[in-house]
Parts: structure tokens; C-alpha cells; sequence
């Protein structure tokens, strides 16, 4: 009898507990859902790209107002967050919880570094809007009234924009001047005399079969409109504010340290990137390190090739002999293709869950392509409306080695980006944000690491592709240096670029982008390497613990089926997965 009583006590404690984690759990993840559909609403075009087609209409609001109200609603959300018992949640849900937290945190203090007073640059901004109709579906009618719905609101969004650049120059939060005056040029390929000629008007120059006659006169008629009355003169609103007010006001010199508070914001951008608590010196030693080291295996390269001369010979030699370049860029497109398909066949050695979802490889915009670096990826539509895109530069051919190909297609397309992100967007059991969640140190940490893996799948028999490799890799480690030299340190910029062209065989032209990149967007070029070491440093733990028992297929599902995570967590994952797995 007492046993019994005893078991049936044991059962009601258990019920109680479940009962308690169930609520708990309920309540969590009705905040996640809550936070979701608020940063849709206020984000309708990061919505769209996503699928979610409830506001297609609208650009959001970027006032100044909107950025004090998004930092109301995030300390809410925090507050509510505070109220659920860490306690009463299952092990899945406290990773979700802190996950959540941590998002959370550094978007407070993100917004509280004012960094939205930058909205734009010459790599992205307002002047390439015109690009998230490649991102949409244009299958419905109302998918083009949507269109032309977003146009006719196009006015407000300059205006806006022009509000937050106001009141940078007013704060003294401005971008340097080199980078600024690279955008009217932009801007001009925004202000057409015949709207036909816009690239907003793209979308209609090619229906889609369900979209009946007598709609798309109607519809070609409205966006020429809309064109013509509202996208244009906001254009030329903001090329005269550009020109007469903002770019004299900007800095002469580059770099974040210019900034009222630009220590702090650096110190607080370096942590936030890295999901680490290094600090900018720190960093600029191991950037230091990590050349020092890949320039050694450089050199060994250099003599396996048989090249007499010293490294800088070499790299001059690699950027200027015709042997290593295409000359049209549609060769340049096609060897990229060909890249993928020799790449893609090889994964399942490496990997035992791939995503479902495919990608495509597209040439970056002219509009940009000669202000932007070699290549970048664009995430997939999580509904398969759109797949994975990877963009490549095919601006100058003649600038663009082929010795590249490999290690950039290892990186953006698979088994990098593509790999990591689609897969993620693929994990349905998690919370829509950890699908989406952007923790950079992560995510071009893997991309970084990911060009390492040819070596295991034998797609660096050439010496060439492996310098190519090991260009890359030292590309990213020169980042380290230049980026924290640059915002930290006060470098010029021509001593980055000297940096870089003395230490990397990379052409000119792409250098001075890069540099121009990090002066920018200061911190995110940091994410890269120290990601990349993390990951290499957990791969090797795993290994010298398990020996001949390590999995590399296992190791990468771990690192990837939890989705994007601050370096951190994914350094507790992967040593409780080593202890499972002795």
C-alpha cells in the first residue's frame, strides 16, 4: 500500500512538472510568434524575400520614430521573456530561450549605437531597392499591384532615409567621403528619362502567362506611372541631398574612431560580429598570426609550381598573365557553372543531411557590379518560391582569376552558404527565428571553413586552386588586420590597400572594393576567420578525442542541425556531442 501510494505521488509530481513545462513552453513560444509577425510588419521587405506576402505593398517605416519604437518593443519583448521560469523549460526550449534572449540584447544595443544613421552605402542601400523585385514572385495579379503599391510609397522611403542621414549629420555618425561619392553615379542609373528604362520597371517587361491582356496594359500603364511620377523625382531628391549636403559633410578620413562615440561602437561591433569578448587589438594580433602562417604555405605552393622568384613576384605573375583570366564574361559565368557541377556530386562524402532546396548561379547586377566584391550569396524562399541564388561579379573579366573559382564556389554555393542556410530554413521542428537567425561569426565562419574541404573531396589537385584557396584564406585573415587597423587603429586608407595587395595575389580592382567594403561596414569582416578557427578548432578537439570513431558526416550535423548559433553555444554543443559519442 505504501509502495502504491508512493508511485501514484511519483506520477502526480511528474504530471505537475509536465503540466508546468507545457505552459511554460506555451507561453514562450507564443512570444516567438508574437515577435515574428511584429518584425514582418515592420519589415515587409525582409517579409517578402521570406515568402510572407502580407505587406508586399510597403517598405516598412525607417524614421527616425520607428528606430525609437523598435527599441521600445524589444525591451518589452525582453521584460515578457523575464516573466517565463527558465526552470519550468524542456532542455530543446532553454537553447530557444537564450537563443531568443541573446537576439534580443544585441539588437538593443545596436540600436542604442545609432548605426541606422548610416542607412546606405555604395555596396547597399536605397539606390538598389529595385533589386527585391528578383527576390519576388510575379505570378498574380495583385502580385504587380503590389509592385506599383510599393513605388508609389517609394517617395516616403527617400524621405525617410534622408531624415536618418539628417540627423547623422547632425550626430557626426556619417560614412567616410571615398565611399559616398561612389553613389550618385548609382543613382543616376536611377533617373531615366523614359520609365521603361528603370529597373523598377523590370517586372513588367515580361508577364506571366496567367496575367490576362487587358490587365497588363492596365498594369504596364500604372507602373509606368508610378515610375515616372514617384521613383524618379525621389531619386534625383536624394541625389541633390547627396551631393549638396551629405557628402561634403562626410569624413575625409576613414574609420569608426571618427564617430563621437566610435571606441565604444567599434568595441561593441568586434564582440558583436564575433560573438566573442575579444577585444580590436586581440584581434589585430591574431590577424597578424594567421598571415604570418598562410604565407608559409604560400611560399611552398610557389616552389611545387617551380616559379623562380619571391612572393611578390608570384602574386604579380598569378594577377597578370592572360593564362589565368577569361576573356568575355560569359566564360567567366559558365566556368562557374561548371565549378558547381563538379563540386555538388562530391558532398554526400561529407555530409550526411543536405538541403532540399537547389540554388542558381546568376551574375550580380550591372548596376553595382563595378562598386561590389567578387561574388555574394541570396538566401531562398523558405515557401520554394524562389531558390538559392549565387551571384557572381562578371565586371572586368580580365580582373577575374580562374584560380578563384574553386574556393569562392565552396563558399557561397555548397557546401558553404547555400548548404548551411537552406538547411537551416529546412529544420521545421525549430522556431521560425532560430531558421533565420543571422549570427555572422557563424555563418562565414562556416562559409570560410567550408573552402577548406576540397582538400578532402580531392577538389585542389590543381596547385593553382589550392593557392586560390589559400588566397582566400589569407584574404580573411588580412581582414582581421585592415578592418581593425582601419576603425581601431586610424590606418589610411592607401596603407589597408598596400596591406593587402603586399600579401594576397588579388587584382587591384578588388582590393580597393574590399577596402572600400570594410571602411563601410565596419566589424562584419572580422566575423569570417574567427568563425572559421572556431570551427576548425572544435573539429580538431573532436577528433584527437575520438580518433579513429570521428565521424566527419556526424561533426557536421551537429555544427549544422541546430541552425545559426553564437560561437559559444556551439562550442557546448559540440563538446556534450563528443561526450555522447564516447
Amino acid at each position: 500500500m505504501v509502495i502504491r501510494n508512493t508511485f501514484i505521488l511519483l506520477l502526480s509530481v511528474v504530471a505537475l512538472v509536465s503540466a508546468a513545462e507545457n505552459a511554460a513552453s506555451k507561453r514562450l513560444h507564443a512570444l516567438f510568434d508574437r515577435e515574428w509577425n511584429a518584425d514582418m510588419r515592420a519589415g515587409p521587405v525582409w517579409a517578402s524575400i521570406l515568402g510572407d506576402r502580407r505587406w508586399n505593398d510597403q517598405w516598412g517605416d525607417h524614421g527616425l520614430r520607428a528606430q525609437f519604437k523598435r527599441e521600445i518593443r524589444c525591451q518589452e519583448a525582453l521584460k515578457e521573456l523575464g516573466r517565463i521560469k527558465r526552470s519550468e523549460l524542456s532542455a530543446g526550449d532553454l537553447l530557444n530561450f537564450d537563443l531568443f534572449k541573446y537576439q534580443l540584447e544585441q539588437r538593443v544595443q545596436r540600436l542604442r549605437m545609432m548605426l541606422y544613421l548610416t542607412p546606405m552605402n555604395h555596396r547597399w542601400g536605397i539606390q538598389t531597392a529595385n533589386q527585391q523585385a528578383d527576390a519576388l514572385r510575379f505570378e498574380t495579379e495583385k502580385d504587380y499591384s503590389d509592385w506599383i503599391g510599393r513605388m508609389t510609397r517609394f517617395p516616403q522611403y527617400v524621405d525617410q532615409t534622408i531624415e536618418l542621414m539628417r540627423e547623422g549629420m547632425r550626430r557626426k555618425i556619417l560614412q567616410p567621403r571615398v565611399v559616398m561619392q561612389r553613389v550618385p553615379k548609382q543613382l543616376d542609373k536611377q533617373i531615366v528619362e523614359e520609365p521603361e528604362q528603370s529597373p523598377f520597371y523590370k517586372p513588367f517587361r515580361n508577364f506571366h502567362r496567367k496575367i490576362s491582356s487587358s490587365d497588363q496594359l492596365r498594369l504596364e500603364a500604372e507602373a509606368w506611372t508610378a515610375v515616372k511620377e514617384y521613383v524618379v523625382p525621389a531619386f534625383e531628391k536624394l541625389k541633390t541631398f547627396l551631393t549638396n549636403e551629405y557628402n561634403p559633410a562626410c569624413y575625409k578620413a576613414v574609420g569608426a574612431w571618427q564617430w563621437p562615440h566610435g571606441k565604444r561602437a567599434y568595441e561593441f561591433l568586434a564582440k558583436d560580429f564575433t560573438t566573442t569578448q575579444m577585444t580590436p587589438n586581440e584581434i589585430h594580433e591574431l590577424g597578424l598570426s594567421e598571415v604570418k602562417r598562410i604565407r608559409g604555405e604560400m611560399e611552398s605552393i610557389k616552389d611545387k609550381v617551380e616559379f623562380k622568384g619571391d612572393l611578390k613576384a608570384f602574386f604579380e605573375h598569378l594577377r597578370t598573365d592572360p593564362k589565368f583570366f577569361f576573356k568575355t564574361g560569359e566564360e567567366l559565368l559558365q566556368a562557374y557553372r561548371a565549378r558547381s557541377r563538379v563540386i555538388d556530386p562530391m558532398m554526400v562524402k561529407l555530409f550526411k543531411t543536405l538541403p532540399r532546396m537547389p540554388y542558381g548561379i546568376e551574375k550580380i547586377p550591372d548596376l553595382v557590379a563595378p562598386d561590389t566584391t567578387t561574388a555574394y550569396y541570396r538566401w531562398p524562399a523558405p515557401d520554394g518560391s524562389r531558390a538559392g541564388t549565387y551571384f557572381v561579379n562578371l565586371y572586368q573579366p580580365e580582373t577575374r582569376p580562374k584560380w578563384e573559382l574553386m574556393a569562392l564556389s565552396l563558399h557561397e554555393a555548397m557546401p558553404g552558404h547555400h548548404l548551411q542556410i537552406a538547411l537551416a530554413q529546412e529544420l521545421e521542428s525549430l522556431p521560425k527565428f532560430r531558421r533565420h537567425l543571422s549570427v555572422t561569426a557563424y555563418i562565414e565562419g562556416w562559409g570560410l571553413y567550408a573552402e577548406s574541404l576540397g582538400d578532402e573531396v580531392g577538389l585542389y589537385d590543381d596547385p593553382y586552386d589550392k593557392f586560390g584557396q589559400l588566397t582566400y584564406e589569407m584574404w580573411r585573415a588580412i581582414r582581421l588586420v585592415v578592418d581593425t587597423g582601419i576603425h581601431y587603429r586610424k590606418w589610411k586608407r592607401e596603407k589597408a590597400i598596400d596591406f593587402f595587395m603586399e600579401n594576397a595575389p588579388k587584382t587591384r580592382q578588388d582590393v580597393v572594393n574590399e577596402v572600400d567594403r570594410y571602411i563601410a561596414w565596419p566589424g562584419q569582416a572580422l566575423a569570417y576567420k574567427v568563425g572559421q578557427l572556431k570551427i576548425r578548432s572544435l573539429r580538431k578537439r573532436a577528433v584527437d578525442a575520438l580518433g579513429d570513431a570521428f565521424d566527419v558526416r556526424l561533426f557536421h550535423d551537429e555544427v549544422l542541425l541546430s541552425g545559426a548559433v553564437p560561437l559559444e553555444i556551439l562550442e557546448k554543443r559540440i563538446d556534450s556531442w563528443i561526450g555522447k559519442q564516447r
